[in-house]
């Protein structure tokens, strides 16, 4: 009867950290965020020498306070999930160790408390909410069109290089060092800032035949930013990606599960179902 109440309220449980399509699963994420988010607003505060002098106490209670309910949060994910190794050895599992620690290696070293500042990763967990499932779709689509036109991308992306070199190479020789194009790879520098239309201005050609050229290629840059666009969009017209959910394994915390799933694709684990 014991171990079936143990079971029962760890499943709860995993339910709640783990997923978000229930109402305890969503609020319990947008908590998290939230306190993720006031934790890198302090550490952020902390850096203001004369804000940091005049609030020291208060920040550093408030901090501590984040830190001990990350470590709760941190232990009962490990707690609540049959193959504990599988979430501390994980992705996040690992990006929320090194979201707890460095508050108590600040103990120990001086200078680690700015490590803090990588729970900024675990803002992550945002595309978790909220049923954003239907954008998790969206992104599914964008990678693997991604990896279907790397190739293209890439025989683009050296087309460009090339254009790069030769561009740099006739502005060195028309403007010359006297104009601030100094080496080739200088005014490869230009050739690039200029092609993707970024224009710093640092550097800018003076003579009528430069002037000109750096015109064709502000208008040549305009074509170039299209071009990856209508490769991925084309690859992306392709793909049909099968949607999947939140539902997290309680066993080996694997996610992205169809909506009709009955058992973990990856340890073939039953799913926890309401």
């Amino acid at each position: 009867m014991s171990q079936t109440k143990t079971t029962n309220w760890k499943s709860k449980l995993h339910e709640i950290i783990y997923e978000a399509d229930t109402k305890e699963g969503k609020l319990f994420d947008i908590i998290l965020i939230l306190t993720i988010i006031v934790s890198i607003i302090v550490v952020m505060l902390e850096s203001v020498e004369s804000f940091d002098s005049k609030y020291h106490v208060q920040l550093n209670v408030i901090e501590w306070i984040i830190t001990f309910l990350f470590s709760l949060e941190y232990m009962a994910r490990i707690v609540v999930i049959k193959k504990p190794k599988s979430y501390i050895f994980s992705f996040y599992g690992i990006i929320d160790f090194l979201a707890t620690i460095p508050k108590y290696l600040s103990l120990i070293f001086v200078g680690t408390h700015a490590l803090i500042a990588l729970r900024a990763l675990r803002l992550l967990r945002v595309f978790r909410i909220l049923k954003l499932v239907r954008y998790l779709g969206a992104s599914k689509t964008l990678i693997a069109a991604l990896k279907s036109s790397r190739i293209k991308i890439a025989v683009f992306l050296f087309s460009v290089l090339v254009l790069t070199i030769i561009l740099g190479t006739i502005m060195y020789i028309i403007e010359g060092p006297k104009n601030g194009f100094t080496s080739i790879p200088h005014s490869m520098y230009w050739a690039i800032v200029t092609l993707t239309t970024v224009g710093y201005g640092d550097i800018s050609p003076h003579t009528p035949l430069g002037q000109f050229i750096a015109s064709i290629v502000m208008i040549l840059g305009y074509g170039i930013i299209a071009v990856p666009t209508g490769i991925v969009t084309s690859e992306m017209t392709k793909n049909n990606v099968i949607s999947t959910n939140t539902q997290s394994c309680p066993s080996c915390s694997a996610e992205k599960h169809t909506d009709n799933a009955e058992f973990c694709y990856q340890c073939g684990q039953k799913l926890n179902h309401e």
